[in-house]
């Protein structure tokens, strides 16, 4: 049924952002009854920062479920299977790869053609590949991905690869497809601090794509230099910080009359009552739980850029 409307185009994305970890982390709790049931390795590599993608989470997950059932229907009792999941320039790619039976070489060109069947199915009763491959392929293409499989032959085991374009990446994308250019959302200056060059860098980055003024500072003493130099309209601050950490600069902020006007906003892995309460009172405006998702951190600064002044 699901092939059907997808081939027919009756299937519709429910794209947001979304973190591909947390898909990839749902899809083996799915898989995991039948990887223990068959006493199966299974090796997991995943970054330790968000993979953002724009996507349909459930149909991502669908794909990772099958590629991962397949390869635990497919690979012997005691078996080795593993996943990853890694950026590579503009995509994230994700690899499942197996121990099993392989896949012979003249089928590798067709192997996501309805109803495919091969040498992996001669002593199994599963059945065939074909119509679940065939429904990776249409979802990973509804989102402008690829996927593609190899395997070095019969008994050599096997692996698949499905390669999705970053949010950063496709919000690039359709901004250069734009025919007129995207107006910017405001005036308003945004400093981005945090010790995670790679974090806070990636939040600069999506946020100048929005049309904001960035600017980004990794240290407590660099971010109040900064202040006073950038003067921005919100500061995004990582609570978290080594040596003064990010409730102290708050602190320190709201003690300089000139910054009272300024938005605050929290970002913490921390999000109980205590944690929120700690933070209004070190001078916080608003407080984000790690990963942040970016889709609420910009309608938060939308709705901030209405309102220039805090008071």
């Amino acid at each position: 049924m699901d092939i059907s409307r997808v081939t027919t185009g009756k299937i519709r994305l429910h794209e947001e952002n979304t973190d591909l970890r947390r898909i990839v982390e749902q899809a083996i709790e799915g898989n995991r009854p039948l990887i223990e049931q068959r006493k199966h390795e299974l090796t997991v590599s995943i970054p330790p920062e968000p993979v953002w993608l724009r996507a349909d989470a459930t149909r991502i997950e669908q794909v990772t479920v099958n590629l991962l059932n397949n390869a635990a229907k497919y690979t012997d009792e005691g078996g080795h299977i593993w996943l990853t999941v890694q950026e590579e320039a503009d995509f994230a790619v994700l690899r499942v790869r197996d121990s099993g039976v392989g896949i012979a070489p003249e089928l590798l060109p067709n192997i996501f053609d309805l109803f495919r069947q091969g040498i992996r199915t001669l002593d199994r009763a599963q059945g065939g590949l074909g119509i679940g491959l065939t429904l990776v392929r249409k979802i990973v293409e509804m989102h402008r991905g690829t996927v593609s499989a190899k395997s070095r032959g019969i008994g050599q085991g096997s692996e698949f690869m499905v390669r999705l374009p970053l949010l950063v990446a496709q919000r690039l994308k359709e901004s250069k497809d734009s025919r007129t250019a995207k107006p910017s959302p405001q005036t308003s200056r945004i400093l981005v601090v945090d010790d995670n060059v790679d974090a806070a860098e990636s939040v600069a980055l999506m946020l100048r794509f929005s049309g904001y003024d960035v600017q980004v500072a990794y240290s407590g003493q660099t971010a109040l230099s900064a202040v006073d130099e950038y003067q921005p309209n919100i500061v995004v601050l990582d609570i978290g910080l080594p040596e003064m950490d990010g409730s102290e600069i708050a602190r320190r902020l709201r003690q300089r009359p000139q910054l009272k006007e300024v938005w605050l906003i929290a970002m913490t892995g921390y999000g109980q009552d205590s944690d929120r309460q700690r933070s209004e009172d070190a001078g916080f405006d608003y407080h984000l739980v790690k990963p942040v998702n970016p889709q609420e951190l910009e309608e938060l600064l939308a709705k901030l850029t209405k309102q220039p002044h805090r008071s």
